[in-house]
């Protein structure tokens, strides 16, 4: 399998006492990676160490093989990137990027940014604080794609825009990664983004990876088992991963739905989202 990015024994420690890992992780080449996980989760912090824009206390993190670190030749042109509430100072405008951007990358197109502009129905005459959230949001997107990189690591790049829009940049996103040579990683609280396009899911917990399997498997195998207190206290706790306690229920998740439908026939195990996998793992009374 080739890697796009590699991760190795990663530790981000913070003055309040919040850890990122001790973490280990590969990210696939050719694939749309998302991560999820609640505020404060260690998603951005993650996504800021592999850009080298925080300074981590342990671990070693490559690109494609080459390490960020050392600024090696051209590592910097394949990577795009959407940070959240990050950009450019807001007095410039569309062409003013476009500028900036021609004297930074040897691969800038200006041809695709515009082309970009134009689907958007960007302005590229007004400036950036002029713009609305989601037409800033759509210009970001623009930008990081411009240069034509092999890998995308955007960190909430569909908050603020709306249904339609955000079907239009999901089908970007799908586009980029066509040729198996192009990457994404994705951070979003919009599960419901990464269930249309994801191959896997990365779902990090209090600076800890908790899950990490491919989008296929959770939504196909894993599921909710909601039953009395009583047939609870029947269950082999072998057979859940969580378990929420709710004023009138249990509801379990559990990893092969099918297997579980068999063993408790009279019990109705639902299908899962990625959002309802969160909360019953983070909120829920119990890990088993």
């Amino acid at each position: 399998m080739n890697k796009a990015i590699e991760i190795k024994n990663l530790v981000k420690r913070y003055d309040d006492n919040f850890q990122l890992g001790e973490l280990s992780l590969d990210i696939p080449a050719g694939e749309i990676i998302g991560l999820i996980g609640e505020n404060g989760a260690g998603k951005t912090t993650l996504i800021k160490s592999i850009l080298d824009i925080l300074k981590t206390n342990k671990g070693e993190i490559k690109i494609f093989g080459k390490n960020l670190k050392n600024n090696e030749i051209n590592i910097k042109e394949d990577i795009g990137v959407v940070l959240d509430n990050s950009f450019f100072p807001e007095v410039l405008n569309a062409k003013d990027i476009n500028s900036v951007m021609q004297s930074i990358y040897r691969t800038w197109d200006s041809k695709l940014y515009f082309d970009y502009l134009a689907n958007f129905n960007i302005p590229i005459s007004s400036s950036i604080k002029k713009l609305s959230k989601g037409m800033q949001k759509k210009l970001e997107i623009a930008t990081a794609l411009a240069h034509r990189p092999k890998l995308l690591i955007l960190d909430e790049p569909t908050s603020g825009l709306d249904p339609v829009v955000r079907n239009e940049v999901l089908d970007i996103f799908l586009k980029f990664i066509e040729d198996d040579e192009h990457t994404i990683l994705f951070s979003t609280h919009i599960t419901s983004d990464l269930e249309h396009i994801a191959d896997e899911i990365v779902f990090i917990n209090d600076g800890k990876v908790l899950l990490n399997k491919t989008r296929d498997d959770i939504l196909d195998n894993y599921g909710i088992l909601k039953c009395s207190e009583e047939e609870f206290n029947k269950i082999d706790k072998k057979d859940c991963v969580a378990y929420k306690k709710n004023k009138y229920n249990y509801e379990i998740l559990v990893s092969d739905k099918e297997k579980i439908s068999k063993k408790y026939k009279n019990m109705v195990v639902d299908k899962i989202t990625l959002e309802e996998l969160m909360v019953i793992m983070i909120k829920g009374d119990k890990i088993c």
